[in-house]
C-alpha cells in the first residue's frame, strides 16, 4: 500500500511537494491558513482541504505529514505532527534554533516516528563526487576553504508573503536560501570549531527585512580546517554563483554554478576528472529561483527508508549541526556588532 502524504503549508514549495507526494505516494490532505492555495492543491490531486493544522492531525488519514510552512513554525508543527503519530518530512531549515532542533529529535523518539529533513544538494553529483573523494582522502589533508553564495532576492520577493523577512518566521539568509551551503560544509568537513569573525549589513532592503542582506564570515572547522563564508542577496538580476572550493594537500575542487551543480575546477594529483550525470534544472518559482530540483530523490530516499530501515537517509541530527552552526554565525555577527545599516 502506498504511503499517504498530508502536506501543511500550500505556498510555492508546497507545490513542489505536492507532486512528488502524488508521485511517489497518496496525496490524500493539504492544509493551509489561506484556503484558496489549499483549495487549489486539493482540487488539483482530488486531496482533502483543511485550514487547521490541529484538526488535520486529528482526524488522522495519512502516514507522512510535510512540514512546508515558514521556517518559525518548522519546529513546532513537527513536533506536534509527530507526537500525534505520524511521520515527518519537514523543509529546510529543521528549525531556527538549536534547542527547538532537539525538542524535534526528541518528539521522534520518544514516540517512535521518523523525521526526515530536505537537503536535496547533497544529491548534485558534482556534491557526490566530492563526497567520495572526501571519505577515500583523495584530497589528502582539507586545510581551507571557500564559500560563495550570490543570489538575488529583491523587494518584490520580500513583499510577496509576510512572513519574508522577520525574524521570527524566517530568521534570515543563513537560514532560508543558504542553509544548503551551510549544510554542505558539515557534511564535508564535520563539526563547526569556532567563528572566527562575522559581519553583516542590511544595504539594499531597508524597511523590508529585519537582517542582513549582505554578510561574511571566517569559520574554523575540526582539524584547523579554515575559510571563509560570504553571501549576499543582491546579486543584479538573478542568482549569480552559489560555490565552494576545497584546498587540500593532493587536490583542489571547486563546485560552481548558480547552485552548486558543476565542477569548475578539477585537479587531484593522478585523476582525471570523471564524467558526472549532468544536473537538473533549478527550482523555478517564476519571479525567482531557488536551489537544485532534487526533491523527487528525497522522496525517494524517504520512501526506501520507511520501508527498509536498514536505508539510508540523513541522519536529522546531521540537520540540527546545520542550525547550530548557523546560530553562531548569527549570534557573533547580531550580539557584537548587530546589523549594520
Amino acid at each position: 500500500m502506498p504511503y499517504r502524504f498530508a502536506i501543511i503549508g500550500c505556498g510555492q514549495i508546497g507545490q513542489r511537494h505536492a507532486i512528488h507526494a502524488a508521485n511517489y505516494g497518496q496525496l490524500v490532505a493539504v492544509c493551509d491558513i489561506v484556503n484558496e492555495k489549499a483549495a487549489a492543491i486539493a482540487y488539483k490531486y482530488g486531496a482533502q482541504m483543511y485550514s487547521d493544522p490541529d484538526q488535520l492531525l486529528k482526524d488522522g488519514n495519512f502516514d507522512i505529514a510535510v512540514i512546508c510552512t515558514p521556517n518559525g513554525l518548522h519546529a513546532s508543527q513537527s513536533i506536534a505532527a509527530l507526537s500525534a503519530g505520524y511521520h515527518v518530512l519537514c523543509e529546510k531549515p529543521m528549525a531556527l534554533l538549536p534547542e527547538d532542533g532537539r525538542q524535534m529529535l526528541l518528539a521522534a523518539e520518544k514516540n517512535g516516528k521518523r523525521l526526515f529533513v530536505v537537503k536535496q544538494n547533497r544529491f548534485n553529483s558534482p556534491v557526490l563526487l566530492v563526497k567520495d573523494l572526501l571519505d577515500r582522502n583523495a584530497l589528502g589533508r582539507i586545510h581551507s576553504f571557500q564559500l560563495n553564495a550570490f543570489w538575488n532576492r529583491d523587494a518584490t520577493y520580500f513583499k510577496s508573503a509576510p512572513w519574508r523577512g522577520t525574524l521570527s518566521l524566517d530568521g534570515g539568509p543563513l537560514f532560508t536560501q543558504f542553509s544548503h551551503f551551510i549544510d554542505l560544509l558539515y557534511w564535508f568537513l564535520g563539526d563547526l570549531s569556532s567563528v572566527l569573525y562575522a559581519s553583516g549589513r542590511n544595504v539594499q532592503h531597508e524597511g523590508l527585512i529585519d537582517f542582513e542582506d549582505e554578510g561574511m564570515a571566517v569559520l574554523a572547522f575540526r582539524n584547523d580546517v579554515r575559510g571563509t563564508l560570504q553571501y549576499n542577496l543582491n546579486a543584479n538580476g538573478s542568482n549569480m554563483e552559489g560555490s565552494l572550493t576545497l584546498f587540500g594537500e593532493r587536490g583542489t575542487v571547486k563546485i560552481g554554478g548558480s547552485y552548486l551543480n558543476k565542477i569548475e575546477h578539477f585537479a587531484v594529483d593522478g585523476m582525471v576528472m570523471p564524467e558526472l550525470t549532468p544536473s537538473g534544472a533549478a527550482n523555478d518559482y517564476g519571479a525567482y529561483q531557488g536551489s537544485m530540483g532534487n526533491h523527487h530523490l528525497v522522496y525517494e530516499a524517504l520512501v526506501r527508508t520507511l520501508d527498509d530501515p536498514a536505508q539510508y537517509f540523513m541522519d536529522p541530527k546531521e540537520s540540527l549541526k546545520t542550525v547550530e552552526i548557523i546560530t553562531n554565525i548569527y549570534h557573533v555577527m547580531r550580539s557584537v556588532e548587530g546589523i549594520r545599516k
